[in-house]
């Protein structure tokens, strides 16, 4: 069953023109960026710019939009990630995309899954840099929000600083609005989606020298970084950073990233606790069980709220043995929460 969404109205849109520099988003996570945690990681971090999981072209036009695309307001700044290579389809996918509401439309030239290759798209597409370029002009010209492209920083043995180069240079000329960039290149065979985000090396120079060699560009580097100390170094280098599994596997590491990210459109309030992000979460819950969500799907999201902190074991079992019950409901995350020390729920971070 479908969960609340928000109607097509590109007068609701937050963003509009061109792209500016984000100093930290979450990156796009298939099986993880969905609805539901977008909406769990807002009551942690208001400012912090989302992205959609990847969406196919086939999916968009002849799909349930409103099961793929529909979001609730408070998930924007909220990004759409589109998965396709045919520059006619993106467009169109795009124009549907800034109708409902999205900030920005991304182009994923990052994935090498399987599926994703028999599609022709996702990494592959590195090896086609002319084909990506049409893609983000037929895009540009269909909206007016921005088209940004998420890469890596090559593939397979076509992994140079000039292959990368190469790349760029020719999809920037088509005016793409921003460059998201994986610092480990991706092996189309051999290794799987899992494997390709931990086994090649990471190589961020390369993304520094990318900025150094075009600082008329926007360049964002993502990879292996795992907390806002590690994202405050490398903005020395580079315009944004991304946070991808760290921030589902920890997400309370983003409590302070309005304040210290985003100052100019934070209030000065001191970071939510984690009591106080559950105590958030618990209306959307009781609106999605109301509409026929099951629990389980709500909460696999936030079984990380509490990572290395003591009593987080116990928060884990009991929402993994207890959500997936029929009779299941929002009293199985209170009585998770009661089995973590007051003082770890409550603790304010500085």
């Amino acid at each position: 069953m479908r969960t609340t969404t928000t109607a097509p109205d590109p007068a609701v849109a937050t963003t509009t023109g061109r792209a500016g520099a984000w100093p930290l988003s979450v990156a796009p996570m298939m099986d993880r960026t969905d609805r539901h945690f977008r909406r769990f990681l807002r009551a942690i971090t208001q400012r912090t710019p989302l992205y959609s999981e990847m969406v196919t072209t086939g999916a968009v036009l002849h799909g349930d939009r409103d099961h793929l695309l529909g979001f609730d307001p408070v998930e924007r700044p909220l990004v759409l990630q589109l998965g396709g290579d045919d520059p006619g389809q993106l467009a169109q996918c795009a124009r549907i995309g800034e109708d409902w509401g999205y900030s920005e439309i991304n182009l994923n030239v990052g994935c090498p899954s399987d599926r994703v290759q028999q599609g022709a798209f996702g990494a592959c597409l590195m090896l086609e840099p002319t084909r990506v370029a049409r893609a983000v002009e037929a895009m540009r010209v269909a909206v007016t929000i921005p088209v940004t492209v998420k890469h890596r920083i090559g593939v397979d043995d076509h992994d140079r600083y000039e292959d990368l180069e190469r790349f760029v240079h020719v999809v920037a000329a088509a005016g793409c609005d921003r460059f998201s960039v994986h610092a480990r290149k991706a092996w189309l065979h051999g290794l799987s989606p899992k494997q390709n985000r931990e086994v090649p090396p990471l190589r961020y120079s390369e993304v520094y020298r990318l900025k150094r060699d075009h600082p008329q560009l926007l360049i964002e580097i993502n990879g292996g970084v795992t907390s806002l100390e590690a994202a405050r170094d490398h903005l020395r280098e580079v315009d944004g950073v991304m946070i991808g599994r760290a921030a589902y596997d920890d997400p309370y590491l983003l409590a302070t990233a309005d304040r210290d990210f985003f100052p100019e459109a934070s209030p000065s309030a001191p970071p939510t606790t984690r009591r106080q992000v559950v105590e958030a979460y618990l209306p959307y819950v009781e609106g999605q069980l109301s509409s026929g969500q099951p629990l389980g799907r709500l909460t696999r999201h936030i079984l990380g709220l509490f990572a290395r902190q003591p009593g987080a074991r116990a928060w884990k079992r009991h929402i993994s043995e207890s959500a997936h019950r029929a009779s299941a409901g929002p009293e199985v995350i209170t009585d998770a929460l009661s089995r973590v020390p007051a003082a770890v729920a409550d603790q304010r971070l500085s």
